[in-house]
């Protein structure tokens, strides 16, 4: 239950006063509870089977939870079936959930065995040791700012038979937990996300309200293990990652290059009519920039170690020039701002709209790398609008509706904004509050302007200004944190950037730094996933193949593929020496969306069939119909998979 706006366990006490709301297995905060109750079983299970076991964290995750471990011997499947069967019989005993508070000195007693768990305990009570912000990011389902709490799992007899440091809620009994879980795998992990930290043991599970809900997301994984980009980008060669270049770090394909342009290409053309210059920057700089930008600080983490040059020795090898940093950019803003300081301006330059596909490096764990979705090298539809502050909210608004605009001519429709705000822990962010406000507060006007749902994030702004992140729905429900614009009244301080307003007064632009797509590689992975690899005909490598019936009607069909191409679309004919029906299944097995097929009668009449990606056919259909029926679909991004879609 929600007590005074606190989620608080059912058996809490409550007063007549209070404000009590019920929580609901089946909601947001319901769904979380009960798989953090699940990972609390889990771990039970662990050390049951080895007392030796030390527990580090276990909170819900979307769809699930985790549980890390510190054990001498990896876990292997084997022990993972008798840890499910372990969790069984914890659930069926039903074990209570009891809340006791406790001193600091009392869980360093009670846990003096679990080095991880006495961590937590000084990251909570020792601001010397630890500050928010690494609580927030190593234990939140553990410790906070006020008391300490441990649950105890509590038997029928009242026995105390396991204990967990956590801050709760948890669901009444074990019980509750029912039959709609499973765990799901096995992993590593640096203990709270630090390559400097011991690497423990990570058990990944699921649970949900009914075995019904459990089986749906069991399918939906199913679903999804299809449409996984990486074997799609496999199978239908579009790119690949050669070991020879380095982890994270992609080759496109002909193929994959194909659709990479088309996407790139329609994305320039918008942006030109919006009133957007394209701009070219340099992959590396010198460290001085990113220090004034204050990447060097707040994200030195997150680049690639420097490159040291420019230093020059004479013959006796003595140092008669001082070398320099160079770093590979993260970040595409800060050449954009000296692009901007390059000369004077004026209001009547503004708002000025600098688009750049710029390529970016992020020096990511090899552990987090994930195909084309967490990458080492990428390349961002990055954009950085300089604005009056008199434009600042209309120009948010622009750029809202054109990123919706853009991103439904792909095929995505199903939207909802985030808006990340900044939160009390001042070391995290640069600048003023007052501008800080000011900017969340236009965010937020946009944002509900534009009736689409919204959620308010502290704590995950920018450290330069609060954002709007926009997230889409795929095909199959699963959401996708994609475009952003975030607003920015820091930088153009740091850098002393001005324009002469029409009084003659030099006064201070806002930057807004806005990308579309985001990642072009992540876009992608995001969209062939989406489409399961059975693209829009705009999008797809190859558009048309002609099959014909016998060898002697290909000539017929070279010349109906002629004007396809002579119309800019992609088209072959397939003159391999496969049978026909061979040739159907390999090209509907590549994800062609369209094949003509010609025999004797559509030679003889001039006319050519359509075979669908259904299987489905329509015969009969003269040669300039097709041709027109083919290019309206590439010109309106159809998604084709029947012959109605192509009507």
């Amino acid at each position: 239950m929600r007590v005074n706006g606190e989620l608080k366990d059912l058996a809490t006490p409550v007063a007549g006063s209070d404000a009590v709301e019920p929580i609901t297995i089946d909601s947001p905060d319901g769904l979380d509870i009960l798989r953090h109750s699940a990972a609390h079983v889990l771990a039970q299970a662990v050390q049951r089977i080895n007392p030796h076991a030390n527990l580090g964290i276990g909170p819900p995750i979307t769809d699930g939870f985790y549980y890390d471990f510190g054990v001498e011997e990896p876990f292997t499947p084997e022990d993972v079936k008798a840890i499910d069967k372990e969790m069984q019989r914890i659930i069926r005993e039903g074990q209570r959930f009891v809340r006791r508070v406790v001193s600091d000195e009392e869980a360093r007693a009670e846990l003096a065995a679990e080095p991880f768990k006495l961590e937590l305990i000084g990251l909570k009570g020792g601001a010397s040791t630890g500050s928010a912000t690494e609580i927030a990011e190593g234990a939140s389902v553990e410790v906070g700012a006020g008391e300490l709490t441990i649950y105890d799992n509590v038997n029928r007899d009242g026995e105390v038979v396991w204990k967990d440091l956590c801050r709760g809620p948890h669901l009444p009994s074990t019980r509750v937990i029912g039959n709609g879980w499973d765990l799901t795998r096995i992993a590593a992990a640096y203990w709270r996300g630090s390559e400097k930290n011991p690497q423990l043991q990570r058990i990944y599970g699921t649970a949900w309200p009914s075995k019904d809900e459990l089986r749906a997301y069991q399918e939906r994984l199913a679903e999804a293990a299809k449409r996984d980009h990486r074997r799609l980008g496999k199978e239908l060669d579009l790119f690949s990652f050669p070991d020879e270049i380095g982890s994270g770090l992609s080759v496109w394909h002909p193929r994959g290059g194909i659709i990479r342009q088309e996407m790139e290409q329609h994305a320039l053309r918008r942006h030109k009519r919006a009133g957007y210059t394209y701009v070219y920057t340099p992959h590396i700089t010198k460290k001085d920039l990113f220090i004034e930008s204050n990447h060097l600080v707040t994200y030195k983490e997150g680049m690639f170690p420097p490159i040291h040059l420019d230093e020059e020795r004479d013959e006796n090898g003595e140092i008669t020039k001082q070398g320099v940093d160079y770093y590979l950019k993260p970040m595409n803003c800060p050449m954009h701002i000296l692009i901007y300081r390059e000369r004077a301006r004026s209001y009547r330059d503004l708002p000025m709209r600098l688009a750049e596909n710029g390529t970016v490096y992020r020096n990511e764990l090899s552990g987090a790398l994930h195909g084309l979705t967490r990458v080492r090298g990428f390349t961002q539809d990055d954009a950085h609008l300089f604005v009056t502050p008199e434009q600042l909210e209309g120009e948010v608004a622009e750029v809202l509706e054109f990123v919706l605009s853009l991103l439904r001519d792909f095929g995505l429709n199903d939207f909802e904004l985030e808006l990340s705000m900044r939160d009390d822990e001042k070391s995290k962010w640069i600048g003023d509050e007052e501008h800080w406000a000011e900017a969340t507060d236009a965010l937020r006007r946009v944002a509900l302007a534009s009736g689409l749902k919204l959620t308010e994030v502290a704590g995950e702004a920018a450290f330069y200004g609060p954002k709007i992140d926009l997230k889409v729905k795929d095909a199959i429900g699963r959401t996708w944190q994609l475009s952003t614009v975030q607003l920015d009244f820091n930088l153009p301080e740091r850098f002393d950037l001005e324009f002469t307003d029409r009084d003659g007064a030099k006064k201070r632009p806002v930057m807004i730094h806005r990308a579309l797509m985001g990642s072009i590689e992540r876009f992608f992975a995001i969209l062939l996933e989406h489409y399961a690899g059975d693209f829009p005909v705009w999008l797809s490598p190859v558009q048309v193949v002609g099959v014909p019936v016998a060898e002697q009607y290909g000539e017929y069909l070279d010349d109906v593929i002629a004007r396809l191409r002579a119309d800019d679309v992609r088209a072959e004919v397939d003159h391999s020496d496969d049978r026909m029906q061979k040739k159907i299944r390999n090209h509907t097995t590549g994800k062609v969306p369209l094949m003509l097929i010609a025999g004797e009668q559509d030679r003889a009449a001039g006319t050519v069939s359509f075979r669908f990606r259904d299987g489905s056919q329509q015969n009969g259909v003269p040669v300039d119909e097709a041709v027109g029926r083919i290019r309206t679909a590439i010109d309106s991004h159809a998604l084709v998979h029947t012959a109605e879609d192509l009507a």
